[in-house]
């Protein structure tokens, strides 16, 4: 909200602005779901709310395991290290990169991110999950086990920064 505060401040708009992304995004969302409700059904309504909340949860869970304990750099200009493939996580797990599209190649996304997801690549230099997504997501919902699996597979250059080592 700040942020959008300053940026409205600065372009001189006022807060109620229809250019203020963040009012937006918060009326956006209980209106789709008054639309489901008015068009379906009140349960059809608490299916969607349902399924934006575990939607939240995977992609959160997916960001949290991808880059687990890896760190850019802050350089002498203030701006961080350009992202390479050692800053996230990749799983060789052959049925979630099947069934996740790739997503597995997560550090060859982000280091060359016009890459078409079909050709996604690992690097050596990739950190490795040592289980698939799927396994990893369940792993990291149990933090003293995953804490336990994933700390000593953190790069050592990082480590220094792990609060749970």
């Amino acid at each position: 909200w700040r942020l959008q505060a300053k940026l409205l401040k600065r372009q001189k708009l006022s807060f109620l602005s229809p250019k203020n992304d963040m009012l937006w995004y918060h009326l956006i969302q209980p209106a789709y779901l008054g639309v489901v409700w008015y068009v379906f059904s009140f349960e059809t309504m608490v299916f969607a709310l349902g399924a934006g909340v575990l939607a939240f949860l995977f992609l959160e869970s997916i960001n949290y395991i991808e880059h687990y304990g890896l760190l850019r750099h802050k350089l002498e200009s203030g701006r961080y290290e350009r992202v390479q493939p050692h800053h996230s996580w990749n799983s060789n797990s052959h049925i979630g990169r099947i069934v996740l599209y790739e997503l597995t190649r997560h550090s060859d996304h982000h280091f060359k991110s016009a890459k078409k997801y079909q050709v996604l690549n690992s690097h050596a230099e990739t950190p490795t999950l040592p289980l698939g997504y799927p396994a990893s997501i369940l792993l990291s919902l149990v933090p003293p086990l995953w804490f336990y699996v994933m700390n000593p597979r953190v790069p050592a250059q990082m480590k220094p920064q792990l609060a749970h080592d």
